[in-house]
């Protein structure tokens, strides 16, 4: 299954709408039908799920445990602020404006493709996110997270 990489930066018109990189169009599950939910990111950004991939989140909010403070602050903090969109016949997609005011999006709109999902950025915001983060501390966290698997010998 295709899954969502690359960096795409594109304007956005005064009604909200930005056109959705062919390039990520094209990664798209027909499942998906050109529909996405998109809620607040954890950081000050958007996230972008394709509806084929929404289900899989809704399925791991299902598990969460409605009867503990945690699990439903977690459920209506993500899910508050959770919309469905679509993609319109000029392949654009209309960002709602309490979402882009979260995210600061103004004027330019970046799509990063992370996997099953796409992160949507202001691009000053995101210059400022990478800019605090230098290479050797990149290193450090890269090797944490995807150097727990077990090391090959070589045979």
């Amino acid at each position: 299954m295709p899954s969502f990489k690359g960096q795409y930066e594109h304007s956005i018109d005064a009604k909200g709408r930005v056109a959705f990189p062919a390039k990520l169009r094209k990664s798209l599950n027909p499942a998906a039908q050109e529909r996405f939910t998109v809620v607040r990111g954890q950081e000050p950004c958007l996230y972008l799920y394709p509806e084929d991939e929404w289900e899989n989140v809704e399925a791991k909010l299902s598990r969460i445990n409605n009867f503990t403070k945690k699990g439903r602050l977690a459920k209506r903090n993500f899910l508050r602020y959770a919309e469905d969109v679509s993609l319109d016949k000029q392949n654009r997609v209309a960002l709602p404006s309490d979402l882009m005011e979260y995210a600061a999006i103004n004027g330019k709109a970046v799509f990063l493709g992370m996997g099953e999902y796409i992160e949507v950025w202001d691009p000053e915001k995101l210059e400022e996110i990478d800019s605090a983060l230098d290479d050797d501390a990149f290193e450090e966290i890269f090797e944490q997270v995807m150097g727990n698997e077990p090391e090959s010998d070589g045979v």
